[in-house]
């Protein structure tokens, strides 16, 4: 294993402070924090993410721009800091899941734009599968294997579905309609990789490809029961394998930023998919800790331990981290537009700043009968429906701005309220505590709402990018600038604690006699089931 060269100061016996570089991918933001022993943040650098938008359902971005953003934030946080970069330990890296792209094995010239996980050109491609008798055939197959064995795994394969959020049928749209791409193919020079992958390649100038255990349980391509791609799956679709990556430990020395990016080699000590990230930053490193973020989507997880869980229901097995030799299993199960209905409702001028909308929604006593359902994606588990369409229900001449806010509000509380219910249903696992995180978690009043509808306490930490901490303490723990995870566990900072304020009554009635929430779940459940199915009716 190569080993990093001591600085001049080093050799000079004046060791200077060291500190942990993070970077976090996500789907609106880039940015890079410098974390001291303590897990502060000593620099920051942030650029807005460009989605590009070139056909309806279309949502991409450039690979060379997003690089060029890496670089700088990489830059301007150290610069932030005050400090250098013989003075950074190690790099971690956070990315949002199943945003993919191809590139030249030898060129290194990508042969299209990263195709987003919000992208939607291979929805039909998608519900051709579902709908196939290769499909019932597979069902009937699992069905039968479950039937002698009994392994539950074979059991959620009999119900299973393919969803466009997950990589493979976008990839396969790609590897249809680029012709660069399948003769690449077909010379053996072409590679695969969702953004960790691509940030690696040209942070070692094409020495390494690969990724982590985390990312590849994404992409909907890996089997996490046996922990390596999908032969027969990616056979079934005809993707070859031969152009995904290595796959990794999550902490593991990937190799080296090049010298000629940032002055000093600095070692790749993590790569890790955002939301498994956050789950390690909020140090949920047990069976049966929760991490709730709600950013773009909602991302409920929970910790299931050395055991992936095999689910009917729609929640995902997947590789939270592997260190060494232990493997952290997480289920997970998702709604796709919280924060895209605010930032919607946003727009449409109900509210013009965002901290706005927790007063507005507390300002009357109720939704006035008003129900939301956010599904501009569709609706993910528990009801996995993709065709699922975005309402409002229930508008009278009395509604006003106040009522449409806290209806799109609590909108937020119901959907991780169903998530929650399926997760304790399907795993049977104690839920220990439940910690929150993303952009969304910032309202006081969706997780005031959160906490009374869930019957738990839901903490808040002080540190709002989970992700980049989470990253950073994987790359902090590979070169011992942090020893274990119990001196992890103390570095966290609560910023506030709901607690839960009674069970909310379900059918709305007086405010006087339930607290300062009224919500009508059940009424907002019947909205929901109105609103599915609605793009297959036109």
């Amino acid at each position: 294993m190569t080993r990093r060269v001591p600085s001049e100061s080093e050799r000079n016996g004046l060791k200077k402070e060291s500190f942990i570089l993070s970077v976090d991918v996500g789907t609106s933001s880039i940015r890079c924090h410098v974390y001291d022993k303590e897990a502060k943040i000593r620099g920051s650098c942030t650029r807005k993410v460009v989605l590009l938008y070139p056909e309806t359902g279309y949502v991409e971005m450039d690979p060379e721009d997003l690089w060029k953003d890496f670089i700088a934030v990489v830059k301007g946080a150290v610069l932030d800091a005050g400090l250098q970069m013989s003075q950074m330990n190690a790099i971690g890296i956070s990315t949002q899941r199943n945003t993919f792209t191809t590139w030249d094995r030898t060129t290194g010239v990508p042969f299209h734009n990263f195709i987003s996980w919000q992208d939607l050109r291979a929805t039909d491609l998608v519900r051709s599968w579902n709908s196939s008798c290769t499909m019932k055939a597979l069902h009937g197959v699992m069905k039968t294997l479950y039937f002698m064995s009994g392994q539950k795994r074979f059991l959620a394969l009999s119900v299973i579905v393919f969803y466009t959020q997950h990589v493979i049928f976008r990839l396969v749209w790609a590897l249809t309609h680029y012709k660069q791409l399948r003769q690449a193919v077909a010379e053996g020079t072409c590679c695969f990789g969702t953004i960790d992958t691509w940030l690696l390649y040209k942070l070692t100038k094409g020495r390494v490809h690969a990724t982590d255990y985390s990312n590849a349980s994404s992409t909907g391509m890996f089997d996490p029961y046996q922990l390596c791609w999908s032969g027969p799956l990616c056979s079934f679709v005809s993707i070859p394998v031969s152009i995904l990556p290595e796959v990794q430990n999550t902490g593991h020395q990937f190799g080296f930023a090049d010298a000629s990016l940032f002055g000093v080699a600095i070692p790749i000590m993590s790569l890790m998919a955002d939301q498994q990230a956050a789950m390690f930053g909020e140090c949920c490193f047990d069976v049966g800790d929760v991490k709730l973020t709600m950013g773009t989507g909602t991302f409920l997880d929970i910790n299931t331990g050395n055991q992936p869980h095999a689910s009917v229901a729609g929640l995902y097995p997947l590789v939270g981290w592997k260190i060494g030799e232990e493997v952290v299993y997480l289920a997970e199960g998702n709604a796709a537009d919280t924060g895209t209905a605010i930032a919607w409702a946003q727009k449409l001028e109900l509210f013009s700043d965002v901290k706005e909308s927790s007063a507005m929604a507390s300002s009357v006593p109720n939704s006035d009968g008003v129900c939301f359902v956010p599904a501009f994606s569709g609706l993910q588990a528990p009801l996995n429906d993709p065709t699922a369409c975005t309402s409002f229900m229930g508008l009278k001449p009395t509604t006003t701005k106040c009522h449409l806010v806290r209806a799109i509000l609590e909108s937020a509380a119901f959907r991780s309220k169903q998530l929650y219910e399926i997760m304790l249903r399907e795993t049977h696992i104690p839920i220990t505590k439940i910690r929150a995180d993303g952009g969304v978690s910032s309202n006081d009043f969706i997780m005031q709402l959160t906490a009374d509808l869930l019957g738990k306490k839901v903490v808040r930490p002080s540190h709002h990018e989970m992700s980049c901490l989470g990253a950073a303490f994987v790359a902090g723990l590979g070169v011992g600038f942090w020893k274990s995870l119990e001196e992890l566990k103390k570095l966290p900072r609560t910023e506030k604690v709901f607690v839960p304020q009674g069970t909310p009554q379900v059918n709305g009635g007086p405010a006087s006699l339930q607290g300062p929430y009224v919500p009508v779940p059940q009424k907002w459940e019947s909205a929901v089931r109105r609103s599915m199915n609605w793009y297959s009716k036109l």
